[in-house]
């Protein structure tokens, strides 16, 4: 190990097998911690602070990385065959920003190795873009397509994205001449402090636009409307969505677009619940059904199929149909459906249709009736 130098994983505090997020995280906390402007005049917290962020340069790029743990702080040493550390490094820039937020400098003014500020990273991925369809619950069940109708931002197709019009030149920015960003340094005690942000006469862009072009204003992108047949799997439940891969809006900078995103909206149905793939419903019979038995028939989403009732089927009980539920998404496999038998008394009756109630009724008397029996017997202990 060279000389006064610690293990870079000791100095974040992670194991050797960390993730990039754990590294990540240690880094962020300890980073806040012993952070210059935190601790003004402590040379200790300064050492510390620089310690960290050089583990975290070695640390948090995978080649760099492999490089240490294979052969440790030799592989940077330019004596024994090392790299060594350039300005590109320490991206102090970029990693403070990470921390503290955009606009972060390198606290040190270069006094750290005589290294800079991080590039600018321009690369931004697309925006996703949000939309919603709504379909049947048949629909839902069996799958089907539809026609979206969204607005995207795209590259302009007048100026190829650059926001100049056509025949009109680009000039680089006087302000902070192509960068993008702009540095304002400041003497403290800890010595030159510097602060970068971005340009405001040209935004970011390092350049300067004279004459916008006429289609997008001069912002380089423009806004259609557009249309795509979407696929909708069988088996989507209600508010679950879809997500289309880079039909969002165009990135910036050379970046990816982002992702069309659709929220499916499912009607309810007239007969069936749903729960996850599992399908409930309640059927209706008669008295004499329930009572003597019957062959009835039970919805499905595929039509209506027989079932034998059995005899002496009681109100509120329930049976299952397997296979007859909701289909998975992407798979043959189906969820079962569960119907409820009712009983339903009849209304209306006639002068002759009680009198045959009434025979029936003295002709079961209390024998037919267990549950009856039982409830009543209860009471006259």
């Amino acid at each position: 190990m060279a000389e006064g130098k610690r293990d870079y994983y000791e100095v974040l505090g992670v194991s050797k097998n960390a993730s990039e997020e754990e590294i990540k995280k240690a880094y962020r906390t300890l980073a806040k911690k012993y952070h210059p402007d935190l601790h003004p005049g402590d040379s200790e917290a300064e050492a510390k602070f620089k310690e960290i962020n050089e583990a975290y340069a070695v640390l948090s790029d995978p080649e760099k990385r492999e490089k240490y743990d294979r052969i440790g702080f030799a592989a940077f040493d330019p004596s024994q065959g090392g790299t060594g550390f350039t300005a590109a490094d320490f991206d102090f820039g970029d990693i403070l920003s990470t921390i503290f937020g955009e606009g972060f400098g390198n606290p040190f003014g270069g006094g750290f190795g005589g290294f800079g500020s991080g590039r600018k990273k321009t690369a931004v991925r697309g925006d996703d873009i949000m939309t919603s369809v709504t379909i049947s619950f048949e629909e839902a069940a069996t799958g089907c397509k539809r026609e979206v109708s969204y607005g995207r931002v795209v590259k302009c197709d007048e100026c190829g994205g650059s926001g100049a019009e056509k025949g009109s030149k680009i000039e680089t920015c006087d302000t902070c001449h192509g960068t993008g960003q702009v540095t304002f340094t400041q003497r403290t005690m800890l010595g030159v402090m510097q602060t970068t942000r971005t340009c405001d006469k040209c935004r970011g862009s390092g350049k300067v636009i004279k004459v916008p072009c006429h289609n997008c204003r001069g912002t380089g992108y423009i806004k259609i409307m557009k249309k795509l047949e979407v696929s909708i799997p069988a088996g989507i439940d209600n508010k679950q969505r879809i997500s289309i891969s880079g039909m969002g809006n165009e990135g910036r900078g050379g970046g990816p677009s982002g992702d069309l995103i659709i929220t499916v909206n499912v009607r309810p149905h007239q007969i069936f619940e749903r729960d996850g793939y599992e399908l409930y419903c309640e059927v209706p019979v008669t008295f004499s059904e329930a009572a003597l038995g019957a062959k009835i028939k039970v919805p499905t989403l595929d039509g209506t199929v027989d079932f034998d009732l059995p005899e002496g089927t009681q109100p509120g009980t329930s049976f299952t149909l397997r296979g007859q539920g909701i289909r998975y998404i992407n798979s043959q496999r189906r969820g079962d459906l569960h119907f409820t038998v009712t009983i339903e008394v009849p209304r209306n009756l006639t002068a002759q249709q009680k009198k045959l109630l009434n025979e029936f009724a003295a002709a079961c008397g209390e024998n037919n009736y267990t549950k009856r029996k039982k409830f009543f017997k209860f009471f006259d202990k």
